[in-house]
């Protein structure tokens, strides 16, 4: 473990500023909607303050003050927050991000889950950078998938010394996580979700709920309009990743997209996940060049996932689980599908508002629910 602090030369924030004005425009779409992605004035103005409000000095020196490090596994550098509770007892969680997430998504649960009001529910917390992203080193050879992610993950738990811990996870880390637990029941205590990766059961369909209903009507309007940059990045993430690497309007285009669609916000992003905060998460993919090498993600391993989310539940997931589903989550299992790969399901939750990017939008329900599975287990 070597310590790292995340230290930008001014140089880079001035080249950032002088793309950002520099960017060439396309027109306005020919609809007053989303419908045909980031509209143009909404895009201008974020990237105009970017360029001239935002401070990335702040989210900076947030991360300072947190213990960082980064340690070689397989070959590969691997950076990580590593914050420890004051509670020497306190139980080890490692905490696991996806796309377009970073770190930064669990800025909010750090302090309560690490200081908490009682101490039998503190945790030692490890946020490390999925390979590619971040401060993280890109793979240079193809293979990094998510089982050799979570077979990384266990060797980076076990260099910091914790034999028994938990794992938690959204988007890839719900993968991760499931994976870990999968291939660790002895060591991993168990896994909490925000969702659970489970196909609709076919056994059901004569008698759906309306949830269950919803939940279908949710994947195939994704298939149908919400795919595009899965497929593109599943297929040509290297061709994308020029522009997502050069143009930080471009970059800031393809991420904020998904935060609009992905939220669960009335009509105004700003109400749950705030400019800084958005714009925090796309420098951590424009300052390392990582928009090519995130994408790789969905080359490696996104076959995988969606074979799970839609088509075969696969193997048995034994250890145990922990679930919450939140209403404008992309996938969203009912408790009865999910049932068929995870076996042994010890704490289910709906909340009422959330969504894909829940440790933002509700930080308060996401550190309720993990403190309530792994009191079931610790």
């Amino acid at each position: 473990m070597e310590p790292f602090r995340i230290d930008v030369p001014e140089s880079d924030l001035d080249d950032l500023k002088a793309r950002l004005r520099a960017t060439r425009w396309p027109e306005p779409a020919t609809v007053d909607d989303w419908s045909q992605g980031v509209p143009l004035d909404y895009l201008r103005d974020l990237c105009h303050y970017w360029s001239t409000t935002y401070d990335w000095r702040r989210a900076e020196a947030w991360l300072s003050g947190l213990p960082q490090f980064r340690t070689e596994i397989d070959g590969l550098g691997v950076h990580l927050l590593h914050v420890r509770s004051l509670h020497d007892d306190a139980f080890p969680l490692v905490l696991t991000h996806g796309w377009p997430g970073s770190i930064l998504e669990f800025r909010k649960l750090i302090e309560p889950l690490t200081d908490p009001p009682d101490p039998a529910d503190a945790f030692h917390v490890v946020v490390p950078s999925l390979p590619g992203y971040g401060f993280s080193d890109k793979p240079a050879r193809a293979g990094w998938g998510v089982e050799r992610i979570a077979a990384a993950w266990t060797t980076l738990m076990d260099r910091l010394g914790y034999d028994r811990y938990g794992a938690q996870g959204s988007d890839w880390g719900t993968t991760v996580s499931t994976l870990l637990g999968v291939a660790h029941p002895d060591r991993v205590a168990g896994i909490h979700l925000m969702p659970p990766l489970a196909p609709p059961d076919p056994a059901t369909f004569g008698d759906l709920t309306d949830a269950e209903e919803s939940a279908l009507d949710s994947l195939r309007e994704a298939d149908e309009w919400g795919s595009g940059y899965s497929r593109q990045q599943a297929t040509r993430p290297q061709t994308v990743g020029y522009g997502l690497v050069d143009s930080p309007a471009a970059l800031c285009a393809w991420i904020a997209e998904k935060y609009w669609f992905w939220t669960d916000h009335d009509g105004d992003l700003d109400d749950v996940v705030s400019r800084d905060e958005l714009l925090d998460t796309v420098m951590l993919y424009w300052l390392p060049a990582a928009g090519a090498s995130a994408a790789r993600l969905y080359w490696e391993s996104i076959q995988q996932v969606d074979e799970w989310i839609s088509n075969t539940a696969g193997a048995a997931v034994d250890v145990p689980t922990g679930c919450t589903v939140f209403p404008k989550e992309l996938q969203r299992p009912s408790r009865r599908w999910a049932e068929q790969r995870f076996t042994n399901i010890r704490h289910w939750s709906e909340p009422a508002r959330g969504g894909h990017f829940a440790a933002l939008e509700q930080p308060e329900i996401v550190v309720d629910e993990i403190r309530t599975f792994f009191r079931l287990v610790r």
